[in-house]
Order: structure tokens, then sequence, then C-alpha cells
């Protein structure tokens, strides 16, 4: 009789085969840590890593652009090249010729107010709101806009906003900007552009970093509505920003020249127009580059880094009384009066 064959049976699913072996490696799963899991899923933590970037690129992309959208306000547009003879003069004369604007152009429009008033008796000036008190070009280009002036004295171009609304601007002279330094500062050498600029931005703080005693800078900017401080950011600053208001860095709370020179003592700087600074004892013109900002073969050939134009602001169309004030400032007279207020004429 043959024996049984015995029916071999399966082994549990659950259980674990034993190694046949000692050099045979457990088999069992054996915990990980982050870096097993790096290498083991590397394509895949590569392709995360390229998306996260990605995602970081664009919304660093849409953000530029964003800020671009904001700052897009802030171009400048050119001067009109619209012929005077070519001025829509057609709406009637105001009863009082109203101008706001630049502090800079104070001693020049008062003396092409009184110019004006003797061929024109009958229509009297203002400058400034109120009379005798103008708030600077940004403020007089918002007056002009609103219509609660008729002519706006500006020492900056048009921006898009000022452009579209209709607003026109004509050249009327040369200007140029001004460092000073109280006339009893201990520095008294000069600067070059870029270390104004860095003084400016808070970089260089002290007067020994640029060979004079050991004493803190105290920089002295002007008012926000200032067309002279947007002039300055654009030309020496290139359109980078202020160094934070503290202790040593001063933002005035008015545009204006004379109160800001009288504080200035041993350690400041300021900047203002040079036109602002006829008869000013209490300072003294830091040269530039080697240049000064009085000099106009240095201004007209460029050596001296600081000039601008200067305008008169008004809308289209206006009136006959307000072609006449811009008329005058462009008259042989007007030439004259430019240069005795310390401006240089276009022409």
């Amino acid at each position: 009789m043959e024996p049984e064959e015995i029916e071999e049976l399966e082994e549990p699913a659950h259980q674990f085969k034993l190694p046949l072996s000692d050099d045979r490696q457990d088999e069992r799963p054996q915990p990980k840590g982050i870096w097993d899991f790096v290498r083991e899923h590397r394509q895949k933590a590569i392709a995360l890593v390229v998306i996260i970037l990605a995602v970081r690129g664009l919304a660093s992309l849409g953000w530029h652009l964003y800020e671009l959208s904001l700052n897009s306000s802030q171009v400048e547009i050119s001067p009109t090249k619209l012929p005077l003879a070519a001025i829509d003069t057609s709406l009637p004369n105001p009863k009082v010729l109203t101008i706001d604007g630049s502090t800079t152009m104070v001693g020049l429009i008062q003396r092409l107010r009184n110019a004006y008033g003797e061929l024109n008796p009958n229509i009297p000036t203002t400058y400034g709101q109120p009379d005798g008190r103008p708030n600077g070009s940004n403020k007089g280009l918002e007056a002009l806009l609103n219509r609660s002036v008729v002519l706006a004295a500006t020492a900056r171009p048009l921006n898009p906003k000022e452009a579209e609304a209709g607003i026109q601007v004509v050249a009327i002279a040369h200007d140029t900007l001004a460092v000073v330094v109280g006339s009893d500062n201990p520095f008294k050498g000069g600067l070059t552009l870029e270390q104004l600029r860095r003084i400016y931005q808070g970089k260089i703080t002290n007067w020994s970093e640029l060979g004079g005693p050991d004493l803190s800078i105290r920089a002295i900017n002007r008012a926000k509505s200032s067309g002279t401080r947007d002039m300055f950011q654009r030309m020496v600053l290139l359109g980078q920003d202020f160094a934070p208001n503290s202790s040593n860095f001063i933002t005035w709370p008015r545009d204006e020249t004379t109160e800001p020179i009288r504080a200035l003592g041993k350690d400041g700087i300021y900047y203002s127009t040079t036109s602002q600074l006829e008869e000013q004892e209490i300072v003294r013109i830091v040269p530039i580059d080697g240049a000064y900002p009085n000099d106009p073969a240095a201004v007209q050939s460029g050596k001296y880094p600081m000039s601008r134009n200067v305008y008169l602001a008004f809308p289209q169309p206006t009136s006959p009384a307000v072609k006449a004030f811009i008329d005058l400032a462009l008259s042989p007279q007007g030439r004259q009066t430019l240069m005795q207020s310390g401006f240089m004429p276009m022409h």
C-alpha cells in the first residue's frame, strides 16, 4: 500500500518569509530620513522646486508691472511744440490773473507781474493761494487742473495726467540747482555727483568721509510738493528713493529756501535753485564735479550736471490775458527780467 500523498498547504498571506541565509537583507520597510526621501523622489523634488521658482518669478514680474503702472503717472511730457500764435484764446479774460506754482520762480514771477501790470492795468495779478505764498510746482499744477488758477509757474514738465487734461507748457528759461552749506561749515571742498547722491540716500553720513571734519552730516530735503525736489530726485538720485527721515535727514514741511538755509549751521547741507540764492551771504555754494551752477559756460556745455528748464503752464483753451503774460515772458523785456532774476534765457 503506497503512502498517501500529503497535500502541500499554502502559507497564510499574513505571514512573512524568513530569510534563507544570514546575509540576506531584511525586506521589511525601514524608516526613512528626509534626504532618503529626496533621493528616492529626486525628479519629483526637482520638479517641485522648478514650479515654486516659476511661481515666485511670475509673482515678482506681476508686482513689478503693477509698480510700473503706478509710476507711469510720474513720467514727464515734453513741453508743447505748439506755436504761440496757435494757442486757442477763445475764453473771456478773467477779472484777476491768478497764478500759483514754483517757489523757485517767485522773484521772476513778481517782476513779470509788475511789468504786466504796467501794460494791463485793468487786470490785477496774484501769485499763490493766498497771494504772496506760492505752493510749489505740484500744487500749482493741481490748482490749474482744478481751475482755481488760470496760470501755473512750474519747475518741471507735465506728467501724462496733466497733459491728458489739456494742460500745455511753454519753457521760458534755464535754471540750475545749487548745493549749499552754511558759511561757517568747516567743510570747504567740493562734491562729485555720486557723493551728493550717496549723502541724500543716507550712505555718506559724516563730513570726514568727504575730507572734512569728524562731524555728522545733517541733510535737509525739500518738501514733497516741491518741483525742485522732483528734479533733484530725477537728476541726482536717478529716480531712487531719498533716505528715510531721521535726526540727520530732515524733510522741510514747506517748499521754501530762506528758513532751511538759516537752519544749516555747521553740519547741514541743502539744495535750491541758483536763482533763489541771490544775495544769500550765509551760505557757500558747493561745486559739483568741479563746476559751479552760476557759470554760464559750464551750464551750456553740460559740465555742470544739474540744469533744467522752467515753464509757464496753462489750459487749452485759455484767454488773451493769459497769452499776453506768456508773450511778455518771452519778449526782449522778459529776457532782461529773466536775467535780473538769476535765470538764463532759452535762446
